[in-house]
């Protein structure tokens, strides 16, 4: 009897070291990934357009997402996704302007909380602000294209490291078979326009691509929850994407993502709200 108490005492023990050992938050990863994106892109190349219009998306998003937090939620959320939605506005939104950072910010955390179906996101919150002031304000507000030049050494570090952060967060998948699709289509787009094949691959080795692939499509809380059905948005992002290019549009990313990803979502609510509710248990 007494082994037995002393062994549960040392089980216990140790359960209770093992719950008291630091753990690294896995929310913190693609915070630090995207920092070392936008450390090594400015200081090596100058990306940014201004680092006090970047310090503005970042502070104006984290402000608003613990304010709408406590008034929708009565608590201040995680803000690690606010972080990355400012970090994304200063480096991709182009504006001589100090307004247009700032107001994409708040519209893309507002639209966390006002645009949700039976508790879910519809859009990705960046690529929403994103598209919605290029589309509403295309004579002061562009998106970053090539300033950061298309040198293939810095996008071998990102994938490789933005490989390894998005694996650990089992959305590795939705980067290849949007890449690989987007190759796919730009050999058809190539057919079709006689444009050179370089030149219709050219875009995925800029740096607004970086953040698009690793960032955007494949944000948790605005994707399908099946490995089949974000396999299946990915190739239609980029089918989208095929298309809006073919009609020389060039913000084809965002609006392809800004139609594709909600319907997808709509449809997965659609289909879950079908299922029969489970029978409780007698």
């Amino acid at each position: 009897m007494s082994d037995t108490i002393t062994a549960s005492a040392a089980t216990t023990q140790a359960a209770a070291k093992e719950q008291r050992k630091p753990r690294f938050d896995q929310r913190y990863l693609a915070p630090l990934f995207i920092t070392c994106i936008l450390i090594g892109a400015h200081y090596g190349a100058g990306m940014l357009e201004s680092q006090w219009k970047t310090g503005l998306a970042i502070v104006t998003a984290i402000l608003f997402d613990a304010v709408l937090g406590k008034l929708f939620y009565g608590k201040i959320p995680h803000l690690a996704s606010a972080y990355i939605s400012g970090i994304s506005v200063g480096i991709l939104v182009r504006s001589p302007y100090f307004w247009p950072y700032a107001l994409c910010s708040a519209i893309t955390i507002t639209s966390k909380y006002v645009l949700r179906v039976k508790g879910r996101h519809i859009w990705n919150p960046s690529n929403f602000g994103i598209a919605s002031m290029l589309f509403l304000a295309p004579a002061t507000v562009a998106s970053l294209s090539i300033q950061f030049g298309n040198s293939i050494g810095p996008m071998i570090v990102i994938w490789i490291l933005g490989s390894i952060i998005i694996s650990r967060l089992r959305r590795l998948h939705i980067c290849i078979t949007y890449v690989l699709s987007f190759l796919f289509f730009s050999v058809v787009r190539s057919l079709i326009t006689g444009h050179p094949l370089a030149a219709e691959l050219a875009p995925i080795t800029g740096p607004m691509y970086q953040l698009f692939i690793f960032f955007m499509i494949t944000d948790p809380k605005t994707t399908v929850s099946t490995r089949n059905g974000q396999i299946a948005t990915a190739f239609g992002v980029a089918l989208a994407e095929a298309v809006f290019r073919l009609y020389h549009l060039v913000h084809a990313p965002y609006y392809a993502l800004f139609f594709v990803g909600p319907t997808a979502n709509l449809i997965e609510i659609w289909r879950n709200s079908r299922k029969p509710a489970a029978k409780p248990l007698a």
